[in-house]
């Protein structure tokens, strides 16, 4: 993509040439289900539909995972010393970067005259799906979907082909690409209360006494 830049009345346009994964902490320090996505996130719509995906990760407080996280940090912290002073450097070490690499230089898919159908039809359908929530809760979406969000499901459309080093991106990867666009940015435009409730004095009153007796998240 292209990033566009006025200074001092100068105006230029710089080639994105790199990937880019930025991580936020809501306002009050924790994600509250009590407030829409908008409270949460509070970061200009101009910001978030750069985005290709955007996941919400909750901290939930649960025995199990809890246990799993404290286990593999327990044990990362335990092979450090062990995976530093190894120095034997297997031949499989970067498989990973060559593969990536020969998928970048050798595979340019592009997507099928049936998958771009079915990403049309889709796309038309969220905008028609989001446009029918911001009337019923009179309020626009905290993420908007616009074209931006099109070429983000088809770059990971291609992307996905890619992997396969497939020429063609096929319906398969659009459903896949789609499915995760539905599972990060959608849910994390629809999380929190979208219904629009008239309070009276009393119940805004009765509101405010309950969260300052109630931790966020409880």
């Amino acid at each position: 993509q292209t990033i566009s830049i006025a200074k001092a009345g100068i105006t230029t346009v710089l080639n994105s040439r790199t990937s880019v994964l930025a991580a936020a902490n809501p306002p009050s320090g924790r994600y509250d289900d009590l407030k829409t996505a908008q409270d949460n996130i509070d970061l200009q719509t101009t910001i978030l539909s750069r985005f290709d995906l955007i996941f919400i990760v909750k901290d939930v407080r649960m025995y199990s995972q809890d246990k799993l996280i404290a286990s593999h940090i327990i044990k990362l912290h335990a092979t450090a010393d062990s995976t530093s002073n190894d120095n034997r450097a297997p031949k499989e070490e970067n498989w990973l970067k060559r593969y990536i690499q020969y998928c970048r230089t050798e595979c340019r898919p592009r997507l099928s005259d049936s998958a771009a159908t079915m990403l049309q039809n889709n796309y038309v359908k969220i905008r028609q799906d989001m446009r029918q929530q911001a009337n019923e809760s009179g309020e626009s979406a905290a993420i908007p979907i616009t074209v931006r969000q099109l070429e983000a499901i088809v770059r990971l459309s291609e992307a996905l082909a890619k992997m396969r080093l497939s020429h063609i991106a096929t319906e398969e990867n659009v459903l896949e690409a789609i499915r995760l666009f539905n599972v990060s940015t959608m849910d994390a435009a629809r999380s929190g209360i979208n219904e629009h409730m008239n309070f009276t004095g009393e119940m805004a009153q009765a509101e405010t006494q309950i969260k300052r007796r109630m931790g966020i998240g409880s």
